[in-house]
């Protein structure tokens, strides 16, 4: 089983697909170290996110506590403050970190509203790969601004040894954003498609299996159905800053529990986790996100290793590329098939703009004031 905790709430990002920032938690209602010891043993991927974690000041002290909970655990950050992390890599070199990078500087910058954020992480990610750093990389949100520069960045991230993890513009009740939606889906595809290309060419197994990620993003950005069933409330649990667990960081109507009040056993044995699994099985949001994809794409009986369809998907397809073929993208993906937006709202850039915040208490009714959405 995967599952993802959200840490906080505040952020020192300022992103143009993401509202976080606009709505931070409370530091004294976050999720607490005697609510995360809940959290059980065996869980085969972690990933600890926010916001930003390492506004956390218990960053290095939730680690030691759910380290050895988890086959691999993750921090994902947007790496402003590397520093932080430094102590965590010392003692756990293997740990995974991910940074967020929207592109090249210019790009990244602009759509995260970070002034220098991209120098700040590159030399953060060298400093932690300088402290023996064994699993670094950047996470990239696809979308029209920067597809443009996704193989150049991935190229990048090989040349230092980083690895590459993308996912696509899409809505989510964490973002407290209805409007992200692409301005052009078909370009935007095809930019993934010379990505996937790259993917396939290199020796890096991981990035093989990449790819096939990448291929069912290129279906979400065309608005077509998800190339795997969701396991969301089966396979994959959400934990949000105050302690409610979601199936997964899309539905806000996918509550189970609340584990500052429960076990983990109640809230996943209880009748409303049963629902929630009946509302996935027939959920119609076209969700494609790294997290809840891999999970998807794992072999329930051994989770090291893919299904059959991705692997299958691989092993044909690095062959093609290995003989100087080239990947049959329309044997997959109905291209004339392309989801028809009534209405695609423009984002807005803040690198430079002055937003006022709204905590956000624990006894608000969380995640209803932005409307509602469809992703698609």
């Amino acid at each position: 089983m995967d599952a993802c905790v959200i840490l906080t709430y505040r952020c020192n990002s300022k992103c143009s697909m993401c509202y976080v920032w606009q709505n931070p938690t409370s530091v004294k209602y976050e999720v607490s170290l005697k609510t995360l010891e809940k959290i059980p043993s065996g869980i085969d991927y972690l990933n600890l996110t926010g916001g930003e974690p390492t506004l956390r000041k218990d960053l290095a002290e939730i680690v030691d506590l759910l380290y050895p909970k988890a086959m691999t655990l993750e921090i994902s950050s947007n790496g402003l403050h590397a520093e932080r992390l430094e102590p965590i890599i010392k003692k756990y070199p293997c740990i995974k970190i991910r940074f967020s990078v929207e592109g090249c500087a210019a790009t990244s910058n602009k759509i995260r509203g970070e002034k220098d954020g991209y120098e700040k992480k590159m030399k953060g990610l060298l400093r932690l790969k300088e402290l023996g750093g064994t699993d670094l990389g950047i996470s990239m949100v696809i979308q029209d601004d920067n597809a443009r520069e996704a193989v150049e960045l991935f190229r990048f991230a090989n040349k230092h040894g980083f690895e590459f993890a993308t996912s696509s513009l899409h809505n989510g009740f964490q973002f407290h954003k209805s409007d992200n939606i692409p301005y052009n889906r078909s370009e935007t595809a095809a930019n993934m498609g010379e990505l996937i290309n790259e993917m396939l060419k290199g020796f890096n197994v991981k990035n093989w299996f990449r790819a096939y990620l990448n291929l069912g993003l290129m279906s979400k950005v065309l608005g077509q159905s998800r190339m795997l069933k969701c396991a969301a409330g089966t396979d994959f649990a959400f934990v949000d800053p105050w302690s409610d667990v979601y199936a997964c960081n899309v539905r806000p109507d996918l509550k189970a529990g609340n584990l500052e009040n429960q076990t983990w056993d109640e809230i996943w044995n209880s009748e409303a986790a049963g629902v929630i699994k009946e509302k996935v099985s027939g959920c119609d949001h076209n969700c494609w996100m790294v997290g809840s994809a891999k999970t998807a794409m794992r072999n329930p009986k051994y989770v090291k290793l893919p299904k059959a369809g991705p692997l299958f998907w691989v092993i044909y397809n690095k062959l093609r590329i290995m003989l100087g073929g080239e990947i049959n993208f329309k044997r997959y993906i109905d291209f004339d098939n392309v989801y028809c937006d009534t209405k695609v709202p423009q984002r807005s850039f803040f690198m430079n703009e002055t937003v006022r915040r709204k905590i956000q208490l624990k006894s608000d009714v969380h995640y209803q004031r932005f409307g509602k959405f469809y992703n698609r």
